[in-house]
């Protein structure tokens, strides 16, 4: 429950960062492309959460030290499923974010991907692999 605090108050301070003018909406093949087989490294409160998405819809996320210190007792790691509905990516973890649904509409500008979710939150994240 904490580390989902961590991650909601993260997305809120980067909600500015998310407004970035002149992107690429990703959308369907496009959208799946950019992450299938790839890790996002989400920024959230100084620090990167790396998200590895399989090209069969797995995913894997892992936090460091430094996050895992402040998510006060939630597992340093965890797994789930993606998707992508039209042009949105959908994603549910097996704990974090309390096992629930959402789903992400994702902007891309130059090497920083701004990304919205369903229920308003955003923040920016960076792509490799």
């Amino acid at each position: 429950m904490k580390f989902k605090s961590l991650l909601l108050a993260g997305c809120v301070a980067l909600a500015p960062a998310a407004a970035v003018a002149g992107g690429n909406s990703l959308a369907g093949d496009e959208l799946r492309s950019a992450v299938s087989g790839k890790t996002v490294y989400l920024r959230i409160s100084g620090f990167e959460l790396p998200i590895q998405y399989s090209a069969g819809g797995s995913m894997r996320g892992r936090m460091g030290s430094v996050a895992a210190s402040f998510a006060g007792g939630e597992s340093p790691t965890d797994t789930g499923k993606w998707w992508v509905k039209g042009d949105q990516l959908c994603q549910k973890w097996n704990s974090w974010m309390d096992g629930q649904s959402y789903c992400y509409r994702l902007t891309k500008t130059g090497s920083t991907v701004s990304w919205v979710r369903n229920d308003g939150r955003s923040g920016t994240a960076r792509i490799s692999g």
